[in-house]
Protein backbone atom coordinates (compact mmCIF):
# COMPACT_ATOMS: atom_id res chain seq x y z
CA UNK A 1 0.00 0.00 0.00
CA UNK A 2 1.59 3.88 -1.02
CA UNK A 3 2.57 5.74 1.81
CA UNK A 4 -0.11 8.92 2.01
CA UNK A 5 1.02 12.24 3.76
CA UNK A 6 -0.50 14.08 5.99
CA UNK A 7 -1.15 17.55 5.95
CA UNK A 8 -1.12 20.59 3.33
CA UNK A 9 1.93 20.87 1.08
CA UNK A 10 2.95 24.54 -1.67
CA UNK A 11 5.23 24.72 -3.87
CA UNK A 12 7.02 27.68 -4.95
CA UNK A 13 4.82 30.53 -6.98
CA UNK A 14 6.41 31.05 -10.12
CA UNK A 15 7.91 34.67 -11.63
CA UNK A 16 4.61 35.82 -12.50
CA UNK A 17 2.83 35.01 -9.63
CA UNK A 18 0.49 32.39 -10.62
CA UNK A 19 -0.57 29.26 -8.84
CA UNK A 20 -1.77 26.01 -9.86
CA UNK A 21 -4.43 24.08 -7.73
CA UNK A 22 -5.15 20.70 -7.93
CA UNK A 23 -8.24 19.86 -6.30
CA UNK A 24 -10.50 16.06 -6.33
CA UNK A 25 -11.83 13.40 -5.18
CA UNK A 26 -12.20 9.64 -5.71
CA UNK A 27 -15.49 7.75 -5.41
CA UNK A 28 -14.58 4.42 -3.18
CA UNK A 29 -18.60 3.96 -2.40
CA UNK A 30 -20.55 4.46 -5.59
CA UNK A 31 -23.83 2.77 -3.74
CA UNK A 32 -23.21 5.52 -0.81
CA UNK A 33 -24.34 8.32 -3.26
CA UNK A 34 -25.33 10.93 -0.39
CA UNK A 35 -21.71 10.86 0.40
CA UNK A 36 -20.45 11.75 -2.59
CA UNK A 37 -22.88 13.70 -4.74
CA UNK A 38 -23.71 16.75 -2.72
CA UNK A 39 -19.57 17.29 -3.34
CA UNK A 40 -19.96 16.41 -7.08
CA UNK A 41 -23.06 18.78 -7.77
CA UNK A 42 -21.58 21.68 -5.93
CA UNK A 43 -17.98 22.08 -7.95
CA UNK A 44 -19.34 22.72 -11.17
CA UNK A 45 -21.97 25.49 -9.94
CA UNK A 46 -18.71 27.19 -7.83
CA UNK A 47 -16.53 26.71 -11.30
CA UNK A 48 -18.91 28.80 -13.29
CA UNK A 49 -19.22 31.45 -10.60
CA UNK A 50 -15.23 31.78 -10.58
CA UNK A 51 -15.50 31.83 -14.54
CA UNK A 52 -18.52 34.79 -14.23
CA UNK A 53 -16.68 37.01 -11.54
CA UNK A 54 -12.93 37.23 -12.77
CA UNK A 55 -11.96 39.85 -9.90
CA UNK A 56 -11.74 36.57 -7.41
CA UNK A 57 -8.54 35.80 -9.48
CA UNK A 58 -9.56 32.31 -11.83
CA UNK A 59 -7.35 32.54 -14.67
CA UNK A 60 -8.96 30.81 -17.84
CA UNK A 61 -10.65 27.73 -17.83
CA UNK A 62 -10.32 24.89 -15.24
CA UNK A 63 -9.50 21.77 -16.58
CA UNK A 64 -11.19 18.44 -15.48
CA UNK A 65 -9.67 14.77 -15.65
CA UNK A 66 -11.95 11.85 -14.94
CA UNK A 67 -10.20 8.25 -14.93
CA UNK A 68 -13.24 5.62 -13.89
CA UNK A 69 -13.67 6.93 -10.17
CA UNK A 70 -11.17 9.52 -9.77
CA UNK A 71 -12.15 13.21 -10.64
CA UNK A 72 -9.47 16.23 -10.75
CA UNK A 73 -9.77 19.70 -11.60
CA UNK A 74 -7.02 21.46 -11.87
CA UNK A 75 -7.01 25.75 -11.89
CA UNK A 76 -4.81 28.35 -12.20
CA UNK A 77 -5.22 31.52 -9.63
CA UNK A 78 -3.42 34.56 -10.23
CA UNK A 79 -1.87 34.63 -6.89
CA UNK A 80 -1.97 32.56 -3.84
CA UNK A 81 -3.91 35.25 -1.80
CA UNK A 82 -6.70 35.25 -4.18
CA UNK A 83 -6.86 31.32 -3.88
CA UNK A 84 -6.63 31.47 -0.28
CA UNK A 85 -9.36 34.43 -0.30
Amino acid sequence: MTHVNQGRYSADVGADGTVLFWIGMRIDRLWQFWKWLPVFLAMPRMLVELQRQRSLGLVGKPRTFVSGRVILVWQYWESFEKLEA
